[in-house]
């Protein structure tokens, strides 16, 4: 009986570890073409055809305005993705977390896209929101990014890994983007030959191979590494934690912050909603209504990511090295501003000079170099705003993943911009080593969210 319970035990033990290891093993690779057919697969859109020749799928761009899409029948949540694609010439692309639903712009198809840009602006691997919110991550921001993609005519490599609301992206090993959004959960997977953009694409290939996929628990996600992420939500990603990222506003409430030229919170005016920051519209005077809101630390060199959404004509503004002791006589605390705007329709987008009053300019000193009017979002629509503040005083404004204005602070050309502008009659305006972060209160109803901020 003893060697019985022995034996029995040893059993135990040995289908315990079984049963932990088949829990904890990582996902296997399901390739998702059989290398004959395209069984599992439908065409969305447009006419381009497809065809399977070895071990290849190839699609071809024809004159047609729309674009064409082959989508799996499966839908998939979290997943990493695998496939080799060499195009010609066209752009391209592969969905994912994507739709196709009659209710929405007749069954156009929509949803995030790797994107294979085959032109010189490099925007390979980055995240494009197809038919809703267009370009979301725009490589620019990740100088790395810009040689990994070799070119027309190869064969290149790209990798997806979407778990949870975390996306990311590579392009021949190297990590492009990092993307964090609530907006899907889980969708199909789609292969793009766009639309021609020029009489040259019409005929020209794409190729794709080895797509593959995981599924499943235990995913093996790539280690966390530095690729700058873009948060959409008012939380902090892993990545962004060991970036050194922080935020500044936790949702909730006014922690952090307090009244400009006082020591306490504004008690009216200012309000917090659902993880929202706003300011009650009043009579669109300059920071006398309710007053500005600076935090109560202070910066010298950072990167200052923000969420904003305006009203129609509103006008406000985010504000840096600010200096409490200059006389404002009255109205907003003096610093560098990263103009909040409707450039349409608020009359401060004609004064100054060159545009200098518009949007995500440094206003009354340098115009923003204004996008393609598609990249432009709608008023009332929410745009990602981003400060860089280098430890040379080399400073950057850009709006939507668009770097629109660059200057170097304390510079000659510095001294000379703020000579001309309204702020020559404040000595010392814009030098200080330090100070708070400023949200405007511009007699406009105007709201922020996802504020967070990293110590360079």
């Amino acid at each position: 009986m003893k060697i019985h319970h022995k034996i029995l035990i040893v059993f135990i033990f040995f289908a315990t570890q079984l049963i932990a290891q088949s829990k904890t093993k990582a996902p296997t690779w399901q390739y998702l073409f059989d290398g004959k057919t395209t069984k599992g697969w439908v065409k969305r859109g447009g006419n381009a055809p497809f065809e399977v020749r070895g071990n290849e799928l190839i699609g071809t761009c024809v004159k047609d305005p729309n674009n064409t899409f082959l989508c799996s029948e499966r839908e998939y949540g979290d997943f990493i993705f695998e496939i080799d694609v060499n195009t010609e010439g066209v752009n391209t692309g592969i969905q994912f977390r994507s739709h196709s639903t009659e209710a929405y712009m007749s069954g156009r198809v929509h949803g995030w896209q790797l994107e294979i840009d085959p032109t010189p602006r490099a925007w390979t691997g980055g995240i494009y929101d197809e038919a809703r919110r267009q370009w979301t991550y725009i490589p620019a921001i990740n100088p790395k990014a810009k040689t990994a993609y070799k070119g027309n005519g190869t064969w290149n490599k790209y990798r997806i890994e979407a778990i949870g609301n975390t996306l990311r992206t590579w392009v021949n090993g190297i990590s492009v983007a990092y993307l964090v959004d609530t907006l899907v959960e889980k969708g199909f997977i789609a292969l793009q030959v766009h639309a021609p953009q020029n009489d040259d694409n019409i005929g020209q290939k794409i190729r794709f191979k080895n797509a593959r996929i995981q599924t499943g628990q235990n995913l093996q996600t790539t280690p966390l590494d530095d690729t700058p992420v873009l948060n959409f939500t008012n939380t902090l990603a892993l990545q962004e934690q060991k970036q050194g990222w922080r935020s500044l506003f936790n949702g909730k409430n006014l922690t952090g912050w307090r009244s400009a030229f006082k020591t306490t919170p504004p008690t009216e005016g200012w309000s917090v909603s659902d993880g929202i920051l706003s300011i009650k519209g009043s009579n669109g005077s300059e920071s006398r209504t309710f007053g500005d809101l600076v935090t109560t630390e202070q910066f010298s060199a950072f990167e200052l990511c923000f969420e904003f959404r305006l009203t129609d004509s509103a006008n406000s503004g985010v504000k840096y090295f600010i200096n409490e002791n200059l006389d404002a006589k009255g109205g907003s605390a003096i610093g560098l501003e990263y103009q909040l705007l409707d450039d349409e329709k608020h009359p401060d987008a004609q004064l100054g000079a060159a545009g200098n009053r518009t949007l995500a300019s440094l206003y009354d000193l340098i115009p923003s170099y204004k996008q393609e009017k598609r990249f432009q979002r709608s008023i009332g629509a929410w745009n990602y705003g981003r400060i860089v503040v280098s430890p040379n005083n080399i400073i950057q404004h850009w709006l939507n993943g668009f770097k629109v204005v660059e200057y170097e602070r304390k510079s000659n050309i510095f001294t000379a911009l703020v000579a001309r502008s309204k702020y020559a009659v404040f000595n010392g305006f814009g030098l200080n080593d330090k100070g708070p972060i400023l949200l405007q209160d511009h007699g406009n109803s105007v709201s922020f969210r996802n504020i967070k901020i990293k110590v360079l």
